[in-house]
């Protein structure tokens, strides 16, 4: 959600251009119009301002899937208007979550029988699955420390300072308090053993991120979970682990299949992942996989016969697209093990490309590591100049949109660009990216450098400077149109 605001300034209407074939009066653009207009003039006069929309496929900024096969497309097209909620009237796509989420499971070696069902959930991104998660183990700890007779109002949650967004908000929106390891030069995911000394008993979990937003690092799951074992027996607690997998959950079993985080380490009780990133489909699908039933309190499950037969349901929302779960089924029966295998590999084999360009160039620190998401994060190696928020902003002039953000307490003198590296970026455009770059970095230089605030006399040079510099851009450019207008062409440009 984005709260609504008007553009300072801004044109209370909106016009369009080819539309005027359809509709001759402009439409107001903060009110319902009073009269309908063509089909065709809707279509034109919203297509004419996204073109104003950066390129998705560009966006390399996002870990969300820009591209699928056109035959998901038709099967998304036709399932857009099945609402998932009706389980009774769509029992095959019903089918067809449940299928997933015990490929899921499977994959994340829950410890199922072989006629056992896994016990988990589709939701609308990774967000919901950490909500979810949250008041499981919230419930649980609760249940808990009720039976014991103890208090059970102070709730708490041991993360890294590093965690995404969505797990401030369940702190606030579900009053839980957050505990956050914070992070060191150098060292930018949780630290196990700080987490395991925030631990008290009134700790509901310690939640691990598997591919942390910030680099794309993987965090020790298996060194938590020995050292979360050796206190809870020193302690007589029994705190547990959630893995926010968000990201590297469609990653870790290809490309690092040893690797221990998931089910295999017995205080694992809950992990989400995304559908919509290293999952392969369109935004907004995430799965939420219980390691079993005794991990999900019966009594946050409700169930509901108005739609026809009991249907039990464990979400936030209601009303939610059936496409996306039909999107995934495809995916994983499409590209089984080998295929989603294939894809990693090759995103992480670009990464690599795009590296050791940006290693050559000799400016930049690389800061993310080999081994996690496919993703580059670098810094510059000297920022006296130019940092890495002009970097990010000059890269748009090429299409590129390449974030640049600081980092968490207690590291968040170190800035860093990010590139993460989907299924639709190719070696080609990574080669193509590094040179531009190094294009941004020639126009940098040829620059004046930044000037701190507070020195005025030299800030006031550095205006001049750039005045002089900008009026000599506008001469050069109108001497250019002066001179090609006297030029005669043939053909067609």
């Amino acid at each position: 959600m984005v709260l609504s605001h008007g553009v300072g300034g801004s044109d209370e209407s909106v016009h369009s251009t080819f539309a005027s074939r359809y509709v001759r009066a402009s439409l107001p653009r903060f009110r319902m119009p009073e009269q309908s207009i063509p089909k065709e003039a809707a279509y034109q006069i919203i297509n004419d301002e996204l073109m104003l929309d950066g390129n998705p496929r560009l966006n390399l900024a996002s870990f969300v899937t820009t591209w699928m096969e056109p035959e998901c497309d038709k099967l998304i097209q036709a399932s857009v208007n099945k609402n998932y909620v009706d389980m009774d009237e769509y029992p095959v796509t019903t089918e067809l979550q449940n299928r997933c989420v015990n490929m899921i499971a499977h994959l994340f070696n829950a410890p199922l029988g072989d006629s056992e069902t896994a016990v988990g959930v589709g939701t609308v991104g990774s967000s919901e699955a950490i909500m979810l998660a949250g008041l499981a183990f919230k419930r649980r700890w609760q249940n808990k420390m009720k039976a014991a007779g103890k208090p059970c109002d102070k709730p708490n949650i041991v993360t890294g300072a590093n965690v995404q967004v969505c797990w401030e908000k369940f702190a606030r929106y579900f009053e839980v308090e957050l505990k956050e390891v914070k992070l060191s030069d150098g060292y930018y995911v949780m630290d196990p053993q700080k987490a395991v000394d925030m631990v008290d008993e009134n700790t509901i979990c310690v939640a691990a991120i598997l591919g942390s937003t910030l680099n794309g690092e993987f965090e020790d799951v298996k060194l938590l979970n020995d050292l979360l074992t050796k206190k809870n027996a020193e302690t007589g607690w029994d705190t547990p682990i959630h893995v926010d997998a968000a990201s590297g959950g469609f990653i870790a079993p290809f490309l690092y299949p040893e690797l221990e985080w998931d089910f295999r380490l017995p205080l694992v009780k809950s992990i989400n992942v995304s559908g919509h990133k290293y999952g392969l489909v369109y935004a907004g699908i995430g799965w939420c996989i219980w390691r079993s039933k005794e991990d999900l309190p019966e009594e946050l499950i409700f169930h509901i016969n108005y739609l026809g037969a009991d249907q039990p349901t464990f979400t936030l929302n209601f009303s939610k697209g059936s496409s996306q779960v039909i999107a995934q089924y495809y995916q994983l029966i499409r590209l089984g093990f080998e295929g989603y295998k294939n894809i990693m590999e090759n995103c992480q084999e670009n990464a690599m490309v795009l590296k050791q360009g940006l290693e050559k160039t000799g400016k930049f620190n690389i800061v993310s590591k080999d081994n996690g998401v496919p993703l580059v994060a670098f810094s510059l190696k000297d920022s006296s100049r130019h940092n890495e928020f002009e970097i990010s902003d000059f890269l748009r002039r090429f299409g590129w949109i390449v974030p640049a953000y600081t980092m968490p307490p207690d590291a968040q003198h170190v800035t860093v660009l990010r590139v993460v590296i989907r299924e639709d970026f190719s070696r080609t455009l990574a080669e193509r990216l590094v040179l531009d770059i190094e294009k941004v970095l020639h126009e940098l230089d040829a620059l004046p450098a930044r000037v701190p605030s507070g020195d005025l006399a030299a800030l006031a040079a550095a205006e001049a400077s750039e005045k002089a510099m900008e009026k000599q851009r506008e001469v050069i450019s109108l001497w250019k149109r002066a001179v090609l207008a006297k030029k005669k062409t043939n053909g067609v440009c």
